[in-house]
């Protein structure tokens, strides 16, 4: 696909593998690959050496501390990193709520708030989701009722992914209850360490408390806290959500998957030759790669679009329908590939049933985890049935 790029382009992608090669730590791309959970502390630590190197927020504009990066560069890091087992950018910060500060908040904000992103500050998290309201996000339901200089928040958000971690959070709130569903929100800045905010963990397939639930009780917001305007939150959330979705496509994440599954499917032994050769195990995967292929060609158009200054619009739900069907399915074959050493805790369900078998692959442990984790890719970010709807609508005059 290298033959795609300029000869700038080209030099760049040269530029990155060098510096993975020098500045990332062996013992984190070693858990990211073999599909372990990393710390708090080591996301920080990989954080910080990015944005000493200036690359932390690839997407941001250099006048707001940013690389300043094109798309295409931006797609070549993303991509490089995957294959290097970086750990990934958090995205709460760099690459949403960025954006939308830089769009659409105040010059208080911007300044006050975005240099606390990069130099690792403030850690945020994201309020979208509730118990009644997933996909649809129009129906939120938390409240900010303004008293003088504060907003009073009080409700309930869910799946707030990492939010054990941090100290603030973006929201949607309602603050107009009388008026049309999209037409009542508001964009909300809330500290998590205001008092009347209780952060309670939710323990995933996995066994990791990866998402929570966050409960605000008459917790007082300054109004200088409000992003844009008040009530035209659904604007910014919008916004957003474009961005979240294409960065959902992962096309980094699906090829460093894929390389993983062949490599783990040549190294397994079914019927006395490598499950990789084996016709119909070998045939999906092909369809995976054929899939991924035509997803990484779309992508490049969706990229060249983005260079010609054209805003990403259905195209983003296509990327993050196919995007997510993709990485899934990967997960899927590699759980297969792994085979029995795919059970996620067989120590304690087996009781020794292992000890006979030789040792399997070091992703081994690793697989389950993220084929139990990952099945939340088609869910979140709008789901998926809601991104078949967005295309049928938007493309398709439906």
């Amino acid at each position: 696909m290298d033959m795609s790029f300029s000869s700038e382009d080209q030099d760049f992608r040269a530029e990155v593998r060098q510096f993975l090669k020098d500045r990332l730590p062996s013992r984190l791309s070693e858990k990211v690959r073999l599909f372990q959970e990393l710390t708090k502390s080591e996301m920080e630590e990989w954080h910080a050496i990015l944005n000493e190197r200036g690359w932390l927020a690839g997407n941001w504009p250099k006048d707001f501390g940013g690389a300043g990066w094109t798309a295409i560069q931006r797609h070549i890091f993303e991509e490089e990193s995957a294959l290097a087992h970086a750990p990934r950018v958090l995205p709460f910060g760099i690459a949403m709520l960025g954006p939308v500060l830089q769009t659409f908040g105040s010059k208080a904000q911007q300044d006050r708030i975005l240099p606390r992103i990069l130099n690792g500050q403030d850690w945020w998290c994201q309020g979208y989701s509730e118990p009644g309201s997933g996909s649809d996000l129009a129906s939120v339901k938390t409240t900010a009722i303004r008293d003088g200089d504060d907003y009073i928040v009080n409700g309930q958000k869910t799946w707030t992914t990492l939010g054990q971690h941090a100290n603030w959070i973006f929201c949607l709130v309602r603050t107009d209850p009388a008026a049309k569903a999209q037409e009542g929100i508001s964009f909300l800045l809330i500290d998590l360490t205001s008092p009347g905010i209780t952060v309670r963990p939710i323990v995933l397939l996995d066994g990791n408390p990866e998402v929570n639930e966050v409960f605000f009780d008459d917790v007082r917001v300054p109004v200088e806290n409000l992003v844009g305007e008040e009530n035209k939150g659904w604007t910014y959330a919008k916004y957003l959500l474009t961005h979240e979705r294409t960065n959902i496509a992962g096309v980094g994440f699906a090829t460093a998957g894929l390389a993983a599954l062949k490599r783990i499917a040549g190294s397994q032994i079914s019927g006395g030759k490598p499950l990789l050769q084996n016709p119909l195990f070998a045939a999906q995967v092909a369809r995976v790669e054929i899939d991924l292929m035509a997803m990484a060609t779309t992508n490049l158009r969706m990229l060249a679009q983005a260079e010609a200054g054209q805003v990403p619009g259905a195209e983003s739900s296509m990327l993050k329908l196919k995007g997510t069907q993709i990485r899934q399915a990967i997960n899927d074959l590699t759980r297969r590939a792994v085979g029995p050493w795919a059970l996620a805790f067989p120590s304690e369900a087996l009781e020794g049933a292992n000890d006979d078998l030789p040792p399997g692959p070091a992703e081994a442990s690793g697989a389950t985890r993220a084929f139990l984790n990952n099945r939340k890719l088609s869910i979140y970010g709008g789901s998926n049935e809601i991104q078949r709807g967005i295309i049928a609508k938007s493309l398709l005059g439906l």
